[in-house]
């Protein structure tokens, strides 16, 4: 995915995470279509949650395997932000 490509119909809002900002890049090539999932919800960080190539055929669908894995990750994403967010704290 090269930035200078993107525009809003690359990038979509993820349903299913509460509002947690979680946001979808996807790209298609020749070679397949490539997603990366990544949350905007804090002031001074973007976390990348998971980086992947769909290999679905049932349309735009997302593995519940890779669904769960971006529930992990952004579970484990909030925690380092907030161990961050303290350790920072005067």
């Amino acid at each position: 995915m090269r930035p200078d490509r993107l525009d809003a119909a690359d990038r979509k809002s993820v349903k299913g995470f509460g509002g947690a900002g979680v946001l979808e890049l996807i790209e298609d090539d020749a070679g397949g279509t490539y997603r990366a999932v990544y949350t905007v919800s804090y002031l001074t960080a973007v976390y990348v949650l998971h980086v992947f190539q769909k290999k679905s055929k049932r349309g735009r669908q997302t593995s519940q395997r890779d669904i769960d894995l971006i529930k992990e990750r952004l579970k484990r994403a909030n925690e380092i932000h907030r161990m961050k967010v303290t350790e920072n704290e005067p």
